[in-house]
């Protein structure tokens, strides 16, 4: 399970068990996001429609992904962002669920009990 590295920023600032939390949740996000390890993805027919290739570009774009500020991540998880793919707006984002998939996990933080799931969209999908 990924964490924040000893003696690391993200460690050092996390004083409260909800910033704790939050951290463990933006972490699991990253590794998800970044490696593809750690949840499942799913594209929608749009984003399917334009082909291998440009779902593998859409992808490396989405892991490397750092533009998080408090305009398009209020909650500091990196579990939503946005990015241009030639002349489209694209959309992802991450949910938790429980391990049925059935209903939302009631703890994200926790690898255990939750199922995350990266959405990668068309803007004119959702």
């Amino acid at each position: 399970m990924p964490k924040a590295p000893k003696g690391s920023k993200q460690e050092s600032c996390a004083k409260t068990p909800e910033e704790q939390t939050l951290i463990r949740i933006r972490t699991l996000n990253d590794h998800l996001r970044q490696s593809g390890q750690g949840g499942r993805i799913v594209i929608t027919h749009g984003v399917s429609a334009l082909g291998r290739g440009a779902f593998f570009q859409i992808r490396y774009a989405i892991a490397q992904h750092t533009r998080f500020t408090n305009d398009n991540d209020p909650h500091g998880a990196h579990d939503f962002g946005t990015l241009a793919y030639q002349n489209l707006q694209i959309l992802w984002k991450i949910d938790y669920y429980d391990l049925e998939m059935e209903y939302h996990s009631i703890d994200p933080a926790n690898s255990d009990i939750t199922i995350r799931v990266l959405t990668i969209m068309l803007a004119s999908e959702y």
